[in-house]
């Protein structure tokens, strides 16, 4: 084991020690000096508006793509929970944009929500509707990241459902179609408790890879206009806009601390609720 723990403690504690300690330096990336600020980079941030804004539109976004990513993916997973032909083929299309580069479907994307030249704005003008300014308004620039994010990811919680849904027993559903119980009450009263431990294992990666989205938001809102997250906004502020090594190294330390304290609770809490089988 020691050489896999020797390159964990180089390659991943060592950095994030290293981080928490430039957190605490007002430094200009580039320069040889850093003056020692204690915790003044973490009193600027959570005094400054700029930490509400910034928590607000991580929490949304969050939110938004993990409830979507995990409802849309349920539901195509229990329309592909069926023996028709082509399943395997239609299970891999599904799956097939989670490996897509987020970059790159990013780029593409932006050519459907172009208000001039998009084919989105196309089909809007089609139907007399006029395309909203995805790109320099705010809300509709968060929406539109979400839109993509969710459509990127939901294969692969629709391929993990479906692995739940295979597993769960014939058996189980069949004592409760002799009950007299229909689909939609066997769908909440057996298969959505036995997919607890999927879901909550669901709950757990997709939480985490969302607050750490990042190449679909560089791609689509490069100035950080509307989907200016926590690890977004360490990134602009570090190398893009005033590039203040210290301070975007204490919004990655603040964006860890969320990390831990949502795995922990959900580790502790969440788990009670799972129905392992």
């Amino acid at each position: 084991m020691l050489p896999n723990v020797a390159l964990i403690a180089v390659f991943i504690y060592r950095p994030l020690f290293q981080n928490i300690y430039y957190s605490t330096l007002n430094w200009t990336l580039g320069s040889k000096f850093a003056t020692p600020v204690g915790l003044g980079n973490y009193r600027d941030f959570f005094t400054s508006g700029e930490a509400s804004k910034v928590l607000t539109t991580t929490g949304i976004f969050t939110v938004a793509t993990v409830g979507l990513t995990l409802a849309l993916g349920l539901g195509v997973a229990l329309a592909l929970n069926r023996k028709l032909p082509g399943a395997g083929f239609a299970q891999a299309t599904v799956f097939a944009p989670y490996i897509l580069s987020g970059y790159g479907v990013g780029l593409a994307w932006l050519y459907i929500f172009d208000p001039n030249i998009g084919a989105l704005s196309a089909i809007l003008r089609d139907v007399g509707l006029n395309s909203p300014e995805w790109i320099n308004s705010p809300p509709w620039t968060l929406t539109m990241v979400i839109v993509v994010y969710v459509w990127k990811n939901l294969g692969y919680a629709a391929v993990v459902y479906l692995a739940g849904l295979q597993a769960v027993p014939g058996d189980l559903l069949e004592a409760a179609d002799l009950d007299g119980a229909g689909p939609v009450r066997r769908f909440f009263t057996v298969t959505l408790p036995l997919l607890s431990p999927t879901t909550f294992f669901l709950m757990v990666t997709t939480i985490l890879n969302s607050l750490q989205a990042f190449d679909l938001l560089i791609a689509m809102d490069k100035l950080g206009r509307g989907a200016r997250t926590l690890i977004f906004d360490a990134y602009l502020t570090g190398f893009k806009e005033q590039s203040q090594a210290g301070y975007s190294a204490m919004l990655s330390t603040v964006l860890f601390a969320i990390l831990v304290v949502l795995t922990l609770v959900q580790l502790i809490v969440v788990e009670r609720r799972v129905h392992y089988r």
